[in-house]
């Protein structure tokens, strides 16, 4: 009896709330989205460059308040293009390990943005920052995500390819003229937007997961590149949808209900492809 009461309160009660219809709405964009970044992301061995974006959005919001940029999403992102956009430069030189360059820049940076933020001890206006909240995005902040969405899309349809030749053996990507540089850049930039647009709803602390978990846990069990994507997609979609209904009957932060979710994919996963093999 209380099952049969449960299941249709688990798919219906919630929608009675604006701002958690909202919030659906919002992880319906935002996973796949990850979903599909998250696959280049894992193929180009990127985690690392992913994680260190999260945690430069308090940079950016530092220096937007030195320079007097009111609007904290703007800094944000101008800060993450620059900054990623650096990162490729400098490890394109191969003058240290990609991961050791990521690594100095991010910490500098970090200590930076908080040595910034915290003077005078007002860092806890930012600390929400650290872990999300999806509940508040409004209806004109889906209409970006939206955009953002769709921009994704039209990359990867004209671009994926040429991406994945470089990823695979870039001397041979420029043989056949494939710009590398600057799908490298616009690459990194995209993933750039899209981890600051991100960072609000999903949290500093937990945003690379959502992204690197649902394509590690396709990679377990795929055997080609469509494979690869759609099982991504399909994996950060399940986990976002819920992970957010979850949180709503536990009354337990979204984002992290959602990798919760997510990491038990991967396990599984992973366990299911070490038995396949």
């Amino acid at each position: 009896m209380i099952i049969k009461t449960f299941i249709p309160a688990f798919f219906t009660e919630w929608a009675q709330y604006g701002f958690m219809r909202n919030a659906f709405v919002a992880v319906l964009i935002i996973t796949p989205l990850f979903g599909i970044l998250g696959t280049m992301i894992v193929e180009r061995k990127m985690a690392f460059f992913s994680d260190a974006l999260g945690h430069c959005a308090l940079t950016g919001i530092a220096v937007g308040l030195v320079l007097g940029i009111s609007d904290t999403n703007l800094s944000m992102a101008l800060f993450a293009v620059f900054f990623a956009l650096l990162l490729n430069k400098i490890s394109s030189t191969g003058a240290a390990g990609n991961d050791t360059v990521i690594s100095v820049f991010s910490s500098a940076s970090i200590a930076v943005g908080l040595a910034i933020l915290s003077k005078g001890g007002n860092f806890s206006k930012y600390s929400s920052l650290l872990v999300g909240d999806v509940l508040s995005i409004s209806k004109e902040e889906i209409v970006y995500l939206a955009v953002i969405f769709g921009v994704t899309l039209l990359f990867w349809l004209f671009c994926y390819n040429r991406l994945h030749a470089a990823s695979i053996h870039r001397t041979l990507a420029k043989s056949w003229r494939i710009p590398v540089r600057l799908m490298e850049n616009l690459f990194a930039v995209l993933t750039a937007l899209i981890v600051m647009v991100s960072i609000k709803w999903v949290g500093i602390l937990i945003i690379n997961a959502l992204l690197i978990l649902p394509a590690a846990a396709s990679r377990n069990i795929s055997e080609n590149l469509r494979e690869y994507h759609l099982f991504s997609v399909i994996f950060s979609v399940f986990s976002g949808i819920f992970g957010l209904l979850v949180s709503y009957f536990t009354n337990v932060a979204t984002g992290p209900m959602i990798v919760i979710h997510a990491s038990a994919i991967y396990f599984c996963t992973y366990y299911y492809g070490r038995r396949n093999q």
